[in-house]
């Protein structure tokens, strides 16, 4: 995809942008004359994150907790008093869980659900009157919504919750022309990435993806900007699985 193939100008907001997926996104539609909005939880990575973005007053950084209701409203609020309205939301933040079922305690329970799918939730609810009517919305998933992974039944559940989310939403946005869709990232090599995989299972990993390599945060950003540009105008309510074939494929021994 070139910076051609994307119609600018493009207002965004990237909840969860100071990082990964989210920062190579707010990257690309930035090198495509685009504005962003980025949030982020930790104060420090969100300006590090605009100084290394550059763009000028096209960047918008805003603290903010997903899963904080308040937060979100003052962010929404910020977002509206720079750019005036969006024409994509990128519903990326979140956090990854992975314990045995009867490990799961109840305060874990409700911080996982809180960020991974109400935080999602209400993202969006408090993001649409600001959404220009033919916008586009795009929800973070997982691979694991389409293929069970032991130890990851909370994770899983909020994922497949926000797809379910997307394609629902993409019935009830049509009067707007509002496409909804999701992504399903696979092993993508990003910090969060690096945080719950110890380093001596990557070569098991890698050994099960037929692309023979992890994914880059860049794979997972161009199949955003694809989604929101008017090249997929005719996608909604459907889940983009960006994982080298780990879900529909198999790299066993050929015979």
């Amino acid at each position: 995809m070139t910076d051609n193939d994307f119609h600018s100008p493009t207002t965004a907001l990237i909840t969860g942008g100071t990082s990964g997926m989210g920062l190579e996104t707010a990257r690309l539609l930035l090198r495509a004359g685009g504005r962003v909005a980025i949030t982020g939880r930790d104060t420090a990575r969100l300006a590090a994150a605009r100084a290394d973005l550059g763009g000028g007053d096209r960047v918008l950084g805003i603290a903010a907790d997903a899963a904080d209701s308040e937060a979100l409203d003052t962010a929404i609020a910020e977002v509206a008093e720079r750019f005036g309205r969006l024409d994509l939301l990128f519903a990326n933040a979140g956090v990854a869980a992975f314990q045995p079922a009867d490990e799961v305690t109840g305060a874990e329970f409700d911080r996982i659900v809180g960020i991974n799918f109400k935080g999602v939730y209400f993202t969006i609810q408090k993001a649409l009157p600001l959404l220009a009517d033919g916008s586009a919305i795009i929800v973070n998933a997982s691979w694991t919504l389409h293929r069970g992974m032991a130890g990851a039944t909370l994770y899983s559940a909020t994922k497949a919750a926000v797809h379910s989310l997307a394609r629902t939403l993409a019935a009830e946005l049509a009067p707007r022309r509002i496409r909804v869709n999701s992504v399903s990232p696979g092993y993508i090599a990003t910090p969060m990435f690096h945080d719950n995989v110890a380093d001596d299972a990557h070569n098991d990993i890698r050994s099960a993806i037929p692309a023979a390599r992890f994914g880059t945060a860049e794979d997972v950003a161009a199949a955003v900007v694809f989604l929101a540009s008017p090249a997929a105008s005719y996608i909604n309510g459907q889940d983009l699985v960006i994982d080298g074939g780990l879900v529909g494929a198999s790299s066993g021994v050929r015979v």
